[in-house]
């Protein structure tokens, strides 16, 4: 068993739409206890004024973390400082594919498919609460506001947050980095978590061109 003492975690630090819901799902099965995304995607207001305290302090909650804000740049960061010996795991994916996934799925979730989202879409979009989604983007994107899924900028910004990560990581025994898309991808993890596997590759639950 991996969890030893309460200060073991596991943090999932890909960023959305790399397969993080597989990922979710693979550890539930492995029995890790998850924290909850809603609650995690309520830090938002502590990730823009890095207030890491209160993201520390949400990881009491539970034994392993993934999404919101756990995939956004430099949680990691502080998370290590707070949690040196907890497991991170990085999911990739084609920077392309991974583009067109989360405009696609951006595009279903705030204007029923027709279009790739405006700022005036997120403003209004209503989850969790009006505006929620606005200042989530400006939080972590820094894309101009009349041009906010601008391709060049997103995927310079997901470039950089792998980079920074595998430069960081490269020589640590607790991460792994992984593309769920490849079959051998779910072995590696059980291995790495010390788990016994329960499946030859990753279950994929969220295909918008993948999750």
């Amino acid at each position: 068993m991996f969890l030893r003492n309460k200060n073991d975690k596991v943090f999932c630090i890909g960023r959305n739409k790399t397969g993080t819901t597989s990922l979710e799902k693979v550890l539930k099965e492995f029995g890790f206890k998850m924290g909850n995304q809603m609650e995690g995607e309520m830090l938002i207001s502590a990730y823009r004024e890095h207030d890491w305290d209160k993201i520390v302090k949400f990881c009491k909650s539970a034994e392993a973390f993934q999404d919101v804000p756990f995939s956004w740049p430099y949680t990691w960061l502080f998370l290590y400082k707070t949690y040196p010996n907890a497991k991170f795991i990085l999911t990739v994916r084609n920077e392309e594919d991974w583009y067109r996934s989360i405009t696609s799925f951006h595009s279903k979730l705030f204007t029923e498919g027709e279009r790739i989202p405006v700022k005036e879409d997120l403003i209004n979009a209503n989850y969790r609460y009006p505006g929620f989604i606005w200042e989530a983007n400006r939080a972590v994107w820094k894309t101009p506001e009349d041009d906010i899924y601008n391709k060049d900028l997103f995927i310079a910004n997901y470039r950089r947050h792998n980079e920074d990560v595998l430069h960081f990581f490269k020589d640590k025994p607790n991460f792994i980095c992984l593309d769920v898309s490849q079959k051998e991808s779910y072995k590696l993890l059980a291995e790495f978590l010390q788990k016994d596997a329960l499946h030859e590759e990753f279950p994929h639950l969220n295909q918008t061109n993948n999750d």
